[in-house]
């Protein structure tokens, strides 16, 4: 019984790790909930007002829609990984030094397409009021490394997906000043696996799954002021602390350690951070406009990450910082039914480069973007978008520890990661 407890209680660490901490940096934050913003990089952000997508990214914006407008589409991302083994090591009980971990380079762990889908919509009821509803995904990631994989005892498969519903209201206070808000009600799912090493680096690995959901609300606000040919948008949307209730399991362990097989109920705080925005747009001429966004990521809420169970409580340091994105971009129309536009962002991982995962092995990015709207008539239109993402290549070198006393197994990831991610966005605007 004292080997169970203390060898489950020395799992919990483990368990931690195989929550999305670092699955919650820039890599995991969708930014893209907008086809039209993604081809000029989300410079327009809170001020650019011209498509029902300012429902996200400010709702006090929808007052510079008239009637009813409604835009559905989606982004499919295309995401190439990469993971090469700079020596990946564990320790065997009862031997001194590390031994090499075996196994390939996980093959192509993303799936060739994502779909990134979005709704929204707005209604002008009076001549000062506005309701709107916006659908989206804002966090999310699936990923599959072969089972073979020298990272295997850091990360298998990654399954995290969101569901964001945002009703939410605007109001004219003055003929240049407009404010609105909303409710975020987010639904998050999480199913993530990793090997586990047995005591003999001979046996088979064991095999530990964690599966849990939650839904919590989070609120929005805005500001919305236009003069002349200057738009300013002020955006602040607030953190969410989840709950994450599930079910650990553990599979396959060998020998002494075998008595830990089975499956346990877990709980698990999640807080995602809070976000505000600042954007300008200016007409530059009557058929050019200009426009930049900055972005604040409250990350620094995210120190650590907490799992409670029947066995204890335990706390794995994560050291998130704060991060920030700007953009800026631009739009020319050729005609009165063809617009362009394109633009340029740098997005500032949150992570920490001494908690590192192959889970996730976030690096800074920069966005490079183009598009183009096309009125099919008065009332529709078809937006297009393409955008590419260049991702920093990182180096990891994650410890992770298993078990207690004498059976204590110490596995070393050590990669270099990288990739790159295309955008391919649509979407169809209604106005009645």
């Amino acid at each position: 019984m004292f080997l169970r407890r203390r060898s489950i209680a020395s799992l919990l660490p483990m368990v931690i790790a195989m929550m999305p901490a670092p699955a919650l940096a820039g890599g995991f934050y969708l930014q893209e909930q907008s086809p039209m913003e993604t081809g000029r990089a989300l410079s327009g952000g809170a001020a650019a007002a011209d498509d029902p997508s300012i429902v996200y990214f400010n709702p006090a914006g929808m007052t510079a829609l008239p009637g009813v407008q409604i835009s559905t589409g989606g982004v499919l991302l295309s995401v190439t990984a990469r993971q090469n083994d700079l020596g990946t090591t564990r320790t065997v009980p009862g031997a001194p030094g590390e031994i090499s971990v075996s196994g390939g380079s996980g093959g192509k762990p993303f799936a060739s397409l994502i779909a990134v889908p979005s709704f929204h919509a707005t209604a002008q009821v009076t001549d000062r009021l506005w309701l709107g509803v916006g659908v989206t995904a804002p966090f999310g990631l699936k990923l599959d490394y072969d089972e073979d994989f020298f990272g295997r005892y850091d990360s298998l498969h990654t399954e995290l997906k969101t569901y964001n519903v945002q009703p939410s209201a605007a109001f004219i206070l003055t003929e240049n000043l407009s404010i609105g808000g909303g409710v975020d009600v987010q639904y998050v799912k999480v199913v993530l696996t990793n090997a586990l090493p047995n005591l003999s680096p001979v046996a088979t690995d064991g095999l530990a799954r964690m599966k849990g959901d939650d839904l919590s609300i989070g609120w929005n606000a805005g500001l919305f002021y236009h003069a002349g040919g200057t738009q300013f948008g002020l955006h602040y949307r607030s953190g969410i602390k989840h709950r994450i209730e599930g079910l650990a399991t553990l599979s396959n362990l060998q020998g002494p350690l075998a008595a830990l097989n089975g499956t346990s109920d877990l709980v698990a705080p999640l807080s995602l951070p809070d976000i505000a925005t600042a954007s300008v747009t200016r007409r530059l001429t009557p058929r050019a406009r200009a426009m930049v966004t900055a972005r604040w990521y409250n990350w620094s809420v995210f120190q650590a990450i907490t799992i409670r169970s029947g066995t204890g409580t335990s706390v794995k340091q994560v050291r998130y910082r704060d991060s920030y994105s700007v953009s800026a971009g631009g739009e020319y129309d050729v005609s009165e039914r063809l617009t362009l536009r394109a633009g340029t962002m740098f997005d500032r991982t949150p992570t920490n480069p001494q908690y590192l995962t192959t889970r996730v092995p976030d690096g800074d990015r920069v966005w490079l973007s183009g598009g183009a709207t096309w009125n099919l008539s008065p009332s529709l239109a078809l937006n297009l978008s393409y955008a590419h993402n260049f991702i920093q290549s990182v180096t990891i070198n994650r410890p992770d520890h298993y078990y207690a006393g004498g059976a204590a197994v110490t596995t070393t990831t050590r990669s270099r990661a990288g990739g790159n991610v295309d955008q391919l966005a649509a979407s169809v605007t209604a106005r009645f």
